[in-house]
């Protein structure tokens, strides 16, 4: 049985995160064609979580599609006017990075990158991007995080991030930047 068509991304908006003066790095809107790549991204954010599971690869891939649909319509019916991005490198699509500046802080909804591009400081740059960009209108930068990502953890620690209450399922923890 095939899978119901994904929505598509809502109409692109400049996004402080689009200006860089990095020209090796960029980010752009997501369209349509990114739905090719982007449950590839999805699926190597799990691989550690799915190590442990003993599903044939088939059933892995089923599930990890099931799943990146699901976010992917949560998203899109949560966030309907986020800024939707692709990162890109050299004009390779590299991550992709989310951000809703609709409430009282603006929020980093998701930011990925492909396993071969974690570590280089790509991530860090565009969160201190955004952070800039709110900092600058006055506002905090909220995030969730899930609470086994230690390594996430630490990179938003070291960039100012706090704990912003309770985590209210269990799975995922708030936290909360606020300009100085």
């Amino acid at each position: 049985m095939a899978s119901p068509p994904l929505a598509p991304f809502p109409p692109a908006r400049f996004a402080a995160l689009a200006a860089t003066s990095d020209t090796a790095w960029h980010c752009r809107a997501l369209g349509g064609d990114d739905l090719a790549w982007l449950p590839a991204l999805y699926a190597s954010t799990r691989e550690q979580e799915l190590q442990a599971v003993p599903w044939p690869a088939d059933v892995k891939q089923q599930f990890l599609a099931q799943q990146f649909n699901a976010q992917h319509q949560h998203y899109l019916a949560h966030h309907p006017h986020a800024h939707y991005l692709a990162i890109e490198r050299n004009g390779e699509a590299v991550g992709r990075i989310y951000v809703d500046e609709s409430g009282a802080d603006d929020l980093l909804v998701d930011i990925s990158l492909f396993p071969s591009w974690r570590g280089q400081g790509i991530g860090s740059a565009l969160i201190q991007r955004q952070q800039q960009a709110s900092g600058g209108q006055g506002r905090g930068l909220a995030l969730h995080v899930m609470v086994h990502n230690m390594a996430a953890q630490r990179l938003y620690a070291r960039l100012g991030f706090v704990e912003n209450g309770e985590s209210a399922d269990g799975l995922y923890l708030p936290l909360r930047w606020q300009p100085s």
